[in-house]
């Protein structure tokens, strides 16, 4: 235990509660008052409890599953006020309910609990009897096969990991994990333990440090890192950071919740001979101190390292066996961070006190928060993301390619396209593009690029620098008599490109500029009624200034009006593929291979044709180019039939 207002260099003199009862008036400070389930972003979090009541009393089996991109880890900090055996002060209950939860939460997919860490202060004395007591509470655990780890914290142990035999050690050392199927070894201390648990289809290391590590144990935890070159490390401690601000105020009164926490004097050690130079090392979390907080560090390779403290026996009944559930979300590139007790949300509702009810969940801006991580970026100096090769133009000529336009091979990434030259149709149909320049445009108006979507078979994009008022930039055009102008796909059709902003886009000057055009406006074309504009290409692929969202707005055989689909905001610096299917019936826009929500339910067959040229990169309205693309654009393909996704050209 370690109270705020004590220096981060001290260690805890040991047995005492100094500072726990003058903190009892403050127990609901930071929580929140906007009930149970509620995210630090005002809104429900995708892990809430379904219910205000969790727990039954019964326990079931222990079964996360190790593939899904959805995973929790469960965080016990100081559990120390429940267990006081010299003192004849001993409840296991908390503690246990805290337990079972997790047990019964490794098989809900809303939270897939797979794997809990303790942070130390199991015991307040130290005392053999007080261990007896952990050891009945941990069998829970292991009844029921729940991957775990724990640390000693300063009120378990003294000295450094060399100390030789405690009853911590004799209850909580390396011989309880032995039929652990997560347990990976210790040090021959066996006060350093190292455990590796399955999530998301890989495994993650838990390096689980002493109290005080002396240079032999952290000279035994960089060898584990070096025998396990591809596994995110999860580092956990009881004591590495303290919170910097003071508890007797919110957190969000004394500065940034996501950087309210320093490197204690030991967590520098910890720092200095193990985090900085270990790259895999992403998070690190502690105990001892409280308030709770946070901070973030770059390491020596520039990534970023999240540090953090979690504790609360400073509040309702020592804590109550409170945790902190950090659930990962590979598939959204964030860790979302609640905390609970299980204890309290095991009792009904209605007898509860009104200071257990405000600890049922801890909602302030330091205990109920998320995390942007991208998973694949900063897992990639030791994880390096496969790169998919680039797949030959004629694997992907499907029945009914009517063009097949890509910009691999043909010029230095860099460089510019020069006004007449040649992009090949590689369907062989003819259809193929020239380079034409708006006057005045800059030189490098359009150069060859070497970004690419990863799954795109040319590794290559045109980068189009344009934009209106004044119109400038380079576009390409189908020729004159290109076979592809008078196609007007009654029997439906599919059209793809990958395309990607630049941060610089700007709707005002960039929006509504089109990546596939065809020339002829709808009022030539004879298209008239509810939503036409006259002036506008008979059939348009744009993103618009309206969010960046992508649009297919197209004037179809079968009525006089036009049939748009809008895709949601995409962001910049992105790549994204983006389809357009029709059936003969009914078009659907698709983004990353996933139907859009406003694909109208119109009959809409085919598409209008005045028999004029097709652009790319090029806007036309009242029949003249009035902006052109600004971005990156890919490979391009336009088939006389529908596919399926598994057919588009991102499929594997």
């Amino acid at each position: 235990m370690c109270i705020h207002g004590d220096t981060p260099s001290q260690e805890s003199t040991g047995q005492n509660r100094r500072g726990f009862l003058r903190n009892a008036a403050l127990a609901g400070a930071g929580a929140a008052a906007v009930g149970v389930g509620a995210s630090a972003l005002g809104g429900t979090s995708a892990f809430a409890a379904d219910a205000t009541r969790s727990g039954s009393g019964k326990t079931g089996p222990w079964r996360p599953d190790s593939t899904a991109l959805q995973f929790t880890l469960a965080v016990m900090p100081d559990t120390q006020f429940l267990y006081w055996g010299s003192q004849d002060s001993v409840n296991r209950t908390p503690q246990e309910e805290s337990f079972r939860y997790i047990i019964n939460n490794s098989g809900n997919p809303s939270n897939n609990i797979v794997f809990m860490a303790h942070l130390g202060d199991l015991t307040q004395d130290a005392d053999a009897s007080s261990f007896q007591q952990v050891d009945k509470a941990f069998a829970l655990l292991d009844s029921h096969g729940a991957a775990y780890s724990v640390v000693a914290g300063n009120h378990d142990v003294s000295g450094d990991d060399s100390r030789g035999d405690t009853p911590y050690l004799k209850t909580l050392g390396p011989q309880r994990f032995k039929r652990s199927k997560t347990f990976a070894g210790s040090d021959p201390t066996g006060y350093n333990t190292a455990h590796i648990f399955q999530a998301a289809g890989r495994s993650w290391l838990v390096l689980a440090l002493d109290w005080r590590t002396t240079d032999q144990g952290f000279a035994w935890a960089n060898n584990v890192i070096k025998a396990h070159p591809k596994m995110p490390v999860i580092l956990t401690a009881h004591d590495i950071v303290y919170s910097d601000y003071d508890d007797n105020v919110f957190p969000y009164e004394s500065g940034d919740p996501e950087d309210n926490a320093a490197l204690s004097d030991y967590g520098q050690s910890i720092w200095d001979k193990l985090v900085n130079d270990n790259d895999q090392i992403f998070l690190t979390l502690n105990g001892h101190y409280w308030p709770s907080g946070r901070m973030t560090k770059k390491n020596a390779a520039g990534n970023d390292v999240h540090m953090h403290i979690t504790n609360y026996q400073n509040r309702y009944f020592g804590g109550g066996g409170m945790i902190r559930l950090y659930h990962f979300d590979l598939a959204r590139n964030t860790i979302d961070v609640e905390t609970i007790n299980p204890w309290i949300l095991a009792q009904e509702p209605e007898s509860r006190t009104e200071l257990a009810a405000e600890h049922a969940r801890i909602t302030g801006p330091v205990d109920n928060f998320s995390i942007p991580v991208d998973f694949e970026q900063r897992f990639s100096s030791f994880i390096p993301v496969p790169v998919r090769p680039a797949r030959p133009a004629g694997r992907e000529l499907v029945k009914g390619t009517l063009a097949y336009w890509r910009f691999d091979g043909q010029g230095a990434p860099g460089t510019s396209l020069s006004v007449g030259q040649t992009i090949h149709d590689l369907s062989g149909k003819g259809n193929d593009l020239t380079v034409v320049t708006v006057p005045g445009t800059a030189a490098d108006a359009l150069t060859w690029s070497a970004d690419h979507h990863p799954d795109q078979p040319g590794h290559a994009s045109l980068k189009f620098v344009g934009g209106r008022n004044p119109v400038h930039g380079s576009y390409l055009t189908t020729g004159a008599k290109a076979p592809l102008n008078s196609e007007t796909f009654k029997t439906g059709y599919t059209i793809e490109t990958f395309v990607r902003m630049p941060l610089d886009w700007d709707a005002g000057k960039n929006g509504n500029a089109s990546i596939l055009s065809r020339r002829g406006s709808a009022g030539a074309a004879g298209k008239h009624g509810k939503n036409t504009d006259p002036n506008e290409p008979v059939a348009q692929f744009a993103i618009t200034n309206n969010g960046r969202e992508p649009q297919f707005n197209h004037y179809p055989l079968n009525n006089t009006y036009p049939t748009t689909n809008w895709g949601h905001g995409l962001v910049e610096l992105k790549w994204w593929h983006l389809a357009v299917v029709n059936d003969g019936r009914l078009t659907k826009l698709y983004v990353e291979g996933a139907p859009v929500v406003d694909n109208p339910n119109r009959l809409s067959v085919g598409l209008a044709s005045l028999g004029l040229p097709w652009l790319v990169g090029g806007h036309e309205y009242a029949g003249a180019v009035d902006v052109v693309f600004h971005g990156n654009v890919g490979d391009i393909r336009i088939v006389n039939r529908p596919l399926s996704a598994e057919e588009f050209l991102t499929a594997k």
